[in-house]
């Protein structure tokens, strides 16, 4: 459809532009991708993985502390959600990049793991949308257990169980089936989300667009038609992922609602919040 469209405004536009369209650059970079897009590409769908990883991690936790009966940390949990989902991403981003380095509170120095050396602006990138899609989790999680009865935690609680054990083992194993759809819609998101990396300089995908070509040709239409069509890819792939991992959880499940919505339209909404915790 976007490919479509672009070929649509294209030929529209042909008669009244002097621009000379070069469309076996966009061809080329769909059907035969170099080096630097292959690695963007890469780059995107690890860093979207590691960051949600941490969102969710730090969803928990904020959640839980959202519920807390410890006045300061319920406190600091409200706190940090109210910060990071008020500001803008953006900024999040050069904030802890340019501004830790500046203020030398954290320099970011490059990383070696193994035959892999991650760059500073990467685990800046990873750490500021780690933080930022936890506060976004921590109501995701927060819905998703008070979804469940609270019967299930008194009856753990008659059995002996610690609530921290009570929660681990009875309510959020439950709370997965309600958490799942929005997680997934949360990764879908992070997957486009991590264009803004460009920001620090990290060549993930879109920013590979950027760099491809240069000095050599420039057919920005050709190129970011390529790109957008890269990430349409990508959240395609992850929706029909996404639609059967929902589809397992809710074998047995009466009603399965919790499957969530169609691939169409999931395909084509908006970030929408879960149920109890708006974005």
């Amino acid at each position: 459809m976007l490919l479509l469209l672009g070929l649509v405004l294209a030929g529209c536009a042909g008669n009244k532009s002097s621009y000379q369209y070069q469309w076996n650059y966009f061809f080329d970079s769909i059907l035969r991708p170099d080096d630097t897009i292959k690695a963007g590409l890469v780059l995107t769908v690890a860093i979207s993985i590691v960051a949600q990883s941490i969102g969710v991690v730090l969803g928990i936790f904020a959640a839980l502390g959202k519920m807390s009966k410890v006045r300061p940390i319920r406190w600091f949990a409200n706190v940090y959600v109210w910060v990071f989902r008020g500001t803008p991403l953006v900024v999040q981003l050069v904030f802890f990049y340019f501004g830790f380095s500046v203020a030398k509170i954290y320099t970011w120095p490059d990383v070696t793991v193994g035959p892999l050396t991650i760059e500073g602006a990467v685990q800046a990138g990873i750490f500021a949308l780690g933080l930022n899609e936890g506060a976004y989790m921590a109501e995701i999680v927060r819905a998703g257990i008070l979804a469940i009865d609270p019967g299930q935690m008194e009856a753990a609680r008659a059995l002996g169980m610690t609530p921290g054990k009570a929660m681990r083992r009875i309510v959020l194993p439950q709370a997965a089936r309600v958490i799942i759809p929005p997680l997934g819609n949360e990764f879908n998101n992070m997957l486009k989300t991590t264009s803004l990396l460009f920001v620090l300089s990290v060549v993930e995908l879109y920013s590979a667009f950027g760099v491809v070509k240069e000095g050599e040709v420039y057919a920005p239409f050709e190129l970011l038609l390529a790109c957008a069509i890269w990430f349409l890819l990508l959240t395609t792939i992850w929706g029909f992922i996404q639609s059967w991992i929902e589809r397992r959880l809710a074998k047995g499940t009466p009603g399965a609602a919790v499957a969530g919505p169609g691939l169409r339209a999931r395909m084509l909404s908006f970030r929408t919040p879960a149920a109890g915790g708006g974005h």
